[in-house]
């Protein structure tokens, strides 16, 4: 059996309705979230009475201040126990790498030349030829001399060895 593909424009048409959904489910989710603060700030924190004279306002102030020194100290004491706890988290990550260790790759047997090995390390950009024969130095072969006596006529050395025969022959 062969499904049928859905054409490019269903597709899009499709997202794009998607994409349609969720920006307004997140307008309306931002829509709760402000109701819901609203509700909680009235029911919490009613209006402050500002009736009264002057030093009834300055006493109002005072509790006021007081309250949110509290809070910015319960706050500073959060944010410090919570970098306190990121910093244990990546203590004890790093302590599991360090356990489990990373495990290397097997590694590839890869048949390279010396060119192309000097290519992939420098780039195309360098033209690098490891022609190794051009660089050692040349060597001349020392021809040995012979001595010219023993190049001549053949028949001239078997004349001198018959003479040599001739001395050890006894008469």
């Amino acid at each position: 059996m062969s499904e049928k593909k859905m054409t490019s424009s269903r597709r899009h048409h499709l997202k794009s309705l998607i994409l349609q959904i969720a920006a307004g489910w997140l307008e309306q989710e931002k829509k709760d979230l402000d109701a819901a603060k609203e509700a909680y700030m009235s029911e919490h924190c009613s209006s402050p009475d500002t009736s009264g004279d002057q030093a009834a306002l300055m006493e109002l102030c005072k509790k006021l201040h007081a309250a949110l020194d509290k809070i910015d100290e319960d706050r500073y004491d959060a944010e410090a126990k919570v970098a306190k706890a990121d910093k244990e988290i990546e203590d004890l990550k790093i302590k599991v790498v360090d356990l489990v260790g990373v495990k290397k790759p097997a590694l590839k047997k890869v048949r390279m030349s010396a060119d192309s090995m000097l290519q992939a390390l420098l780039g195309s950009k360098h033209k690098v030829t490891m022609d190794l024969r051009s660089n050692l130095k040349q060597v001349k072969k020392e021809v040995k001399e012979e001595p010219t006596e023993a190049v001549g006529d053949w028949r001239k050395n078997i004349e001198d060895k018959a003479d040599r025969k001739k001395m050890f022959e006894t008469s």
